[in-house]
């Protein structure tokens, strides 16, 4: 089967396509489009080793499709759009919805009523839907929420303290999301590692989460009822207390300036004044500014946190798993979340740490350590294209490793 793969951002788009049969999954294409609606969009269409890239005013998500559906013809990824039979959405937030499902309109209705919930993902994923049903009409889709792998988090641990009616009639509780990501870290722990059941899985980027794992299942999750929530992020601002609301709003700042604020100038950002991107921070404060550090400072205490909260939930851990582009790469961010645990048995290799590609899967524990330190690269489209397939040969999913 082949199967187009869509990881949307509310200014960006990503797809791979893959072939998926009895013979193995492989990797056909891949393309990307930056600065969506802003003008002057970066893209790039690769297919083996044939590469198309380029600029052009991209209007909407509808255009990004045209442009990289109409690029991988160019580059014999596929002789015509009638071969793709499928397409996987890496979706944000259902609600309710406790599978991947294959896309309706009502799927679509309660995206729509979760959009207040995910207003940067879940607006360009509806449109991004309806447009591949115009261009590819009869094409199955299939949209494997971020809130699936989290369905067996325990109910004590979803529920916030409110009126139970806002847990049952209005849907207000921790969802938990990243769960592609997460679930591929669970998959492939099992298949290098089968001996850690327990695993705390870090995934660190642009947007943050941390996620208790045991037997391949989700135990637990930073995020809460949204995406702005738990770890600080790149821009958004991770945990907050509600309360301050009330005192922002009375200082003069409309309840528009706040959420602006709180979802697009925070985190990382707003904390250091810098900027979003954790090279830059750290630049910064090895420089000297008081106000990086302070941001560096305080991102590692948020996973440090988590980390601290889910050996209690899983009663100690066999790894500890460091995924996304700061996990990835950040050699001193790592080093920071693992120091001072060694009542837990965690004991970082220094120097194995400093060599990691972030490219590789690589190991780095210290000998003696009693927690295995893992950098995983992670592929959540992978898991979008395995959870397609699973809906549309009639599984039900909800990400967990089977």
């Amino acid at each position: 089967m082949l199967i187009l793969v869509a990881n949307l951002g509310s200014t960006s788009f990503k797809c791979r396509l893959f072939k998926m049969d009895d013979d193995g999954e492989r990797d056909v294409a891949d393309a990307s489009a930056d600065r969506i609606g802003a003008g002057g969009s970066s893209w790039c269409v690769r297919a083996g080793d044939r590469e198309a890239v380029g600029t052009a005013d991209l209007a909407d998500h509808a255009a990004a499709i045209e442009l990289h559906l109409g690029q991988m013809v160019e580059l014999g990824a596929v002789k015509n759009l009638d071969d793709v039979e499928a397409v996987g959405f890496k979706a944000v937030h259902g609600g309710a919805i406790g599978d991947a499902v294959r896309v309706d309109e009502s799927v679509l209705e309660t995206m729509e009523r979760f959009s207040d919930a995910a207003p940067q993902h879940n607006p360009p994923y509806i449109a991004a839907m309806r447009a591949f049903m115009a261009r590819l009409p009869g094409v199955p889709q299939v949209a494997a929420f971020e809130t699936a792998f989290h369905q067996t988090i325990p109910q004590a641990r979803q529920v916030y303290g409110v009126p139970h009616e806002w847990v049952s009639e209005l849907g207000v509780r921790r969802y938990g999301f990243h769960g592609a990501s997460h679930c591929y870290i669970a998959t492939r722990m099992a298949e290098i590692a089968p001996e850690a059941r327990r695993l705390i899985s870090c995934h660190l980027g642009g947007s943050c989460s941390i996620c208790a794992i045991e037997d391949g299942r989700s135990v637990a999750n930073s995020f809460g009822m949204t995406a702005q929530s738990g770890v600080f992020h790149s821009s958004r601002v991770g945990d907050f207390d509600a309360f301050a609301l009330l005192h922002l709003t009375r200082s003069g700042l409309s309840m528009d300036e706040v959420w602006q604020t709180l979802g697009r100038k925070s985190g990382l950002a707003g904390l250091s004044g810098v900027s979003s991107d954790m090279r830059q921070v750290e630049e910064a404060a090895a420089a000297g500014n008081e106000r990086a550090r302070l941001a560096l400072d305080a991102f590692v205490e948020s996973c440090r946190h988590y980390v601290g909260a889910y050996l209690a939930v899983l009663d100690g851990a066999d790894a500890i798993v460091f995924t996304g582009g700061i996990g990835q790469h950040g050699a001193e961010i790592r080093s920071a979340i693992c120091a001072g645990m060694t009542f837990a048995g965690v004991s970082l290799d220094e120097a194995a740490n400093r060599l990691v590609t972030g490219r590789d899967e690589q190991r780095i524990d210290a000998e003696g350590g009693r927690v295995a330190l893992w950098v995983v690269p992670t592929n959540e489209e992978l898991i979008v294209a395995r959870q397609t397939v699973q809906v549309l040969s009639g599984k039900t999913t909800s990400g967990g490793v089977s």
